[in-house]
């Protein structure tokens, strides 16, 4: 990321607090308004999160809800209607430079680096921005080139490379440096099943061993989940839940299972089942037809005797653990239940 990489000096000069309790990065009443000709739209209101030393936080959200605009609004690349952000106590805004000190940041697309160059001069090159001599760097540079399988690329021109190769070497830049804030926007977007397995092992490493704050936007729900400590998930502008990975998974009380019932079931029954528990999946096969539900609490006996009822007869079914995409699904899709509402109703009181 250009921008971000240009105005950046070497990160331990500003020396960071040793505390690892201490905030890093705070976002406080973030708003952000667009002004049209058919008059103003409100990209996010009231975003407010605090991320302390050494933790990994997800940012979560359907399409437009919001976490591009915030997180171009952390790095500087959008000045917001109201509110500040601040990294290590320095406002992003007022002082970018003293602030860029600290940040390491790739965002979502193909052009964080330099097509003309080659992979090993990109890395040199945003290394040699943000302060970092050649010597300082080159064995982590070396590490970086073997860990995400760029070393026979190392001299080639990005241009010639696949989109996941290009991915691959966005990432090694980002991480060539010693920034102990790092944001990534869609960090395994194009990349393979073992380079992804790859990049949370590196990234995991980063939060355990060098303390890094990490701000991660993905749709990869097993990547949030495998990497991330806490979770911020934005609707349409605005902050519904800020909790821990396994908290929030906890608050709701949801079970997904995988049921098995004699024979083919009517398209009626069908319906309804999907109607009342949110049904899906329906598959015939071996005279036997299954299909998977979501329910919570008491829901699952009304289920089974609902089914007996309709002369099903239910000859097996499986549980399966909740997932962060069934919290999300939850979250996003139903914000006038459940622990949605709590949620955001607390987060109001505190700003009135």
């Amino acid at each position: 990321m250009g921008d971000v990489h240009d105005s950046s000096v070497r990160a331990d000069e500003a020396e960071p607090s040793t505390d690892t309790e201490a905030t890093v990065l705070s976002v406080s009443d973030l708003h952000k308004q667009y002004e049209g000709s058919d008059g103003s739209v409100t990209a996010v209101e009231r975003v407010d999160f605090d991320i302390e030393r050494g933790t990994a936080v997800g940012l979560l959200g359907p399409n437009g809800a919001g976490k591009t605009t915030t997180i171009k609004s952390v790095l500087g690349l959008i000045v917001p209607t109201g509110g500040t952000v601040r990294v290590h106590g320095t406002d992003i805004h007022d002082e970018p430079e003293r602030a860029y000190r600290h940040i390491g940041a790739m965002l979502e697309g193909a052009r964080n680096v330099y097509w003309r160059l080659t992979v090993r001069e990109n890395m040199r090159f945003f290394a040699a921005l943000a302060g970092e001599s050649t010597r300082r760097t080159e064995r982590r540079q070396r590490e970086l080139l073997d860990k995400f399988g760029l070393t026979d690329k190392a001299d080639s021109t990005v241009r010639e490379l696949s989109r996941g190769e290009k991915q691959k070497v966005s990432l090694a830049c980002t991480l060539a440096r010693d920034a102990d804030v790092v944001l990534l926007d869609e960090p395994t977007l194009g990349l393979d099943v073992e380079s992804s397995l790859e990049l949370r092992e590196e990234l995991r490493r980063l939060v355990t061993d060098r303390g890094t704050t990490l701000l991660l936007s993905s749709h990869d729900m097993d990547v949030i989940e495998d990497i991330c400590d806490r979770v911020v998930v934005m609707n349409d502008g605005e902050v519904v839940t800020d909790r821990s990975v396994s908290n929030l998974l906890d608050v709701f009380d949801i079970q997904s299972y995988r049921i098995v019932v004699d024979g083919t079931l009517p398209q009626e029954i069908r319906r309804r089942l999907s109607a009342q528990f949110d049904a899906d999946s329906f598959e015939t096969r071996g005279g036997s037809t299954q299909f998977s539900v979501r329910v919570g609490g008491d829901e699952f006996y009304r289920l089974v005797d609902g089914l007996r009822e309709a002369g099903c007869d239910v000859e097996s079914f499986t549980s399966v653990e909740p997932d962060l995409e069934e919290v999300f699904i939850q979250l996003t899709n139903e914000p006038s239940e459940g622990p949605l509402e709590s949620d955001r109703s607390q987060r109001m009181d505190t700003q009135t």
